[in-house]
């Protein structure tokens, strides 16, 4: 009889939720000991696992939880025992129930999210799995947090019955080192973390397009909010992005026919996205230019990526003052103007997008072709920060990936705002702060430069943002000049691209109440590869690896606790355009093989998984045979004179071999301050530089970063000697 009730209701759930099973292939029926573990967003849950499972569970529910009168009916077709996680029997009455061979479901997190995210991760059935030697069986549920037996009510658009999907991983165990309880307890629970974290990631879409995964955001949070807007006033909601894109798509065609990658040299504003959504739904791939590069380099970046039509602005060009870019692009491309293209839009132009915006997944398919995951979503450009810029060709699956990653370890929901003043040809301004937002139904305020330190806490504060983005540069300068109320909304503010400096770690804290998030990331990666998040913190460090990311550490002669760190990923980029090789791609390799990408970047990973950067293999000296990092002199330097930039160096040298110089903004420097620092420290004196340069400024990169290019020139000219 439960047998056939248990058909009868999964033939009702199916049809009502139309849901999707992932992975069930997984299932170990010969497993004599099974612990199934998954994450628990409505009141549902625990009846889609005992509906789609091909072993009716016995489910572990909180006594208290278990005795109101609406859950009984819920549990009713369901095995279950109920238990009190206060009670010191708790863990011995959930082991004995699993030697007894019974199939045991168990929700981690303790609790309903409140954030449709992971929460806290308890240990204790980390514990009972170890003691009975059992295997834990993850399983991802998306989508049930939509429904009305949730809790989310005040933070999604809740429905009868959405679309749901079933993610099951393979089947492990937990490895504890043989030590004392408290350290086995530890290492436990951090496993099983890490494993709730892999499967969060696992449960998400990433195989489908851009434009498909905006419109599986529309289906699940409507049109009757704004998603998009921008100092221009525009503001879009779902609807009106869908719309404006398929009108762009239609009028681009006398411009952009036949053509595969197509230049974009844009604003933060409503514009950019539009325009990224319609060379997808024409089947072409947008190269974002670096608007902040000289424009000898912007045009290498369009021979490199093939470019012949580049999509821009008259007004973004004539403000940005940007006559000599476009009179150096002329040379290469057709320039066409957005403004033009507004003028040229016809009625049946507008009425054929209405009507594609009706049934925008077929009108996709039909206008953009056979396109896949795996093609180029879009073609940015390296920094350049310490050799000539590559293009690096990021797929839809790619950007998913990143966007899926960072879901996955922070609570996003549509009820924030994120603030992005990063320009979008930064990977960490393009996904991150722009697509990621989108796609989870957030509201993001585009702002068009992160330069304007006294006027973006005015905007964070009149759009009440809730997340903010940047570099440490950028968020120094902010809070220097933000009045403390300013950014009274924030709850979230995630910092990348360089070094988060002590002072500007402390400032935020003090004046705001605000902990930054340090993370890492680089543009091959789309971008973020670790970060700090609420639920794990290590000031120091840049956080935990995001999920389904490998790593490994070259061993680097002269640092014993690191290694040069390559990855290998979904998030990994398709691979490089060399100017050497314009249109060829070159896909990442090292000595493991075919997808594997190496950083450059010395990192120290502990045992509990944060990561620190001990530097690039490009940003230390070896002097006398001895490793020295020029990121512990740039942090001396700091440390010496907080109010003043540094930028440290190494130069070739007959004697040492290289010596250090630095260069900063101090006048009347005495190297006797920064000796008194290194011997506080504890420091050899190998970390002080041999030489010290005053510069009127250190100069930056659009992405915040040092121009280490521009800064050897300077060092060049003052010692006359070339760095390597």
């Amino acid at each position: 009889m439960r047998y056939l009730l248990q058909r009868l209701i999964r033939w009702i759930l199916a049809h009502l939720f139309r849901v999707e099973l992932h992975g069930w292939e997984h299932y170990p029926y010969d497993e004599q000991k099974l612990l199934i573990v998954a994450n628990h967003v409505s009141y549902l849950d625990g009846v889609l696992l005992a509906a789609f499972l091909p072993d009716m569970p016995i489910f572990v529910i909180n006594t208290h939880v278990a005795q109101r009168w609406w859950v009984k009916p819920l549990i009713a077709i369901t095995r279950h025992i109920s238990v009190d996680p206060t009670s010191p029997h708790y863990l011995k009455t959930l082991i004995q129930h699993i030697n007894t061979g019974e199939r045991i479901a168990i929700f981690p997190e303790g609790r309903l999210s409140t954030t449709g995210a992971l929460m806290k991760i308890y240990e204790g059935p980390a514990l009972a799995a170890d003691k009975a030697d059992a295997a834990l069986l993850p399983i991802y549920i998306d989508g049930a947090q939509y429904s009305l037996l949730s809790r989310l009510d005040t933070i999604v658009r809740r429905r009868w019955f959405p679309r749901i999907r079933l993610t099951m991983l393979p089947p492990r165990r937990l490895h504890a080192p043989a030590a004392s309880s408290r350290v086995r307890r530890h290492h436990l629970g951090q496993q099983l973390d890490r494993l709730m974290t892999e499967l969060a990631y696992a449960g998400i879409k990433i195989d489908q397009t851009l434009f498909m995964g905006l419109l599986e955001a529309r289906e699940r949070h409507g049109d009757k909010s704004i998603i998009l807007e921008d100092m221009q006033q525009q503001r879009l909601n779902f609807r009106d992005l869908i719309l404006r894109s398929f009108i762009l798509a239609d009028v681009l065609e006398s411009s952009c026919a036949d053509q595969n990658n197509i230049g974009v040299l844009l604003p933060n504003a409503a514009a950019i996205a539009i325009t990224l959504f319609a060379l997808h739904i024409r089947g072409q791939t947008p190269v974002i230019l670096n608007f902040s590069a000289g424009s000898r380099d912007v045009a290498n970046s369009c021979k490199t990526a093939e470019v012949q039509t580049i999509c821009s602005s008259r007004a973004f060009i004539e403000t940005a003052d940007l006559d000599g870019h476009i009179k150096a692009l002329k040379a290469h491309a057709r320039i066409v103007f957005l403004e033009d293209l507004k003028a040229q839009v016809t009625l049946p132009m507008r009425a054929r997008g209405w009507l594609r915006s009706l049934s925008p997944a077929r009108a996709f398919r039909r206008m953009a072709g056979e396109v896949t995951c795996h093609d180029p979503a879009v073609i940015l450009f390296t920094s350049g920060s310490e050799q000539k810029p590559k293009g690096v060709v990021l797929t839809h699956r790619n950007l998913l990936a990143n966007i899926a990653q960072t879901r996955a370890v922070f609570d996003i929901t549509p009820q924030d705002t994120v603030l992005n003043v990063l320009p979008l040809f930064h990977a960490f301004g393009l996904t991150t702060a722009t697509l990621m937002p989108l796609l989870l139904g957030a509201r993001t305020v585009l702002y068009p430069t992160p330069l304007h330190f006294r006027i973006i806490p005015e905007i964070a504060y009149e759009h009440c943002a809730t997340i903010l983005v940047g570099t440490n540069t950028f968020l120094m300068g902010y809070g220097r000049n933000a009045n403390p109320y300013d950014f009274f909304s924030v709850r979230l503010v995630v910092m990348g691209a360089e070094a988060l400096l002590e002072e500007t770690r402390q400032l935020w804290a003090d004046k705001f109440g605000i902990r930054i998030n340090e993370g890492y990331g680089l543009t091959e990666a789309s971008p973020v590869v670790a970060c700090n998040t609420n639920r794990h913190h290590l000031a120091g460090t840049v956080g935990k690896l995001f999920p389904g990311i490998e790593t490994h550490l070259e061993p680097i002669e002269g640092i014993p606790d690191g290694g040069r760190l390559s990855l290998r990923g979904a998030n990994i980029m398709a691979g490089y355009l060399l100017a050497e090789q314009p249109g060829v791609l070159t896909p990442p390799s090292t000595d493991r093989g075919l997808g594997w990408h190496d950083t450059g970047d010395i990192v120290r990973i502990d045992d509990d998984g944060f990561v620190t950067i001990l530097g690039r293999v490009k940003r230390f000296a070896k002097m006398g045979g001895e490793i020295v990092s020029l990121a512990v002199v740039e942090q001396l330097a700091t440390e010496c004179w907080p109010e003043e930039q540094h930028v440290a160096l190494n130069q070739p040298d007959p004697v040492k071999g290289e010596i250090i110089v630095l260069l900063t903004t101090r006048h009347n420097t005495e190297r006797r301050e920064l000796i008194e620092c290194v011997q506080r420290q504890g420091l050899s004196e190998r970390y002080i530089p041999r030489q010290i340069k005053t510069v009127h400024g250190i100069p930056l990169l659009g992405s915040g970063k040092p121009d280490y290019s521009r800064l050897r020139q300077l060092m060049q000219e003052q010692t006359g000697c070339n760095g390597e």
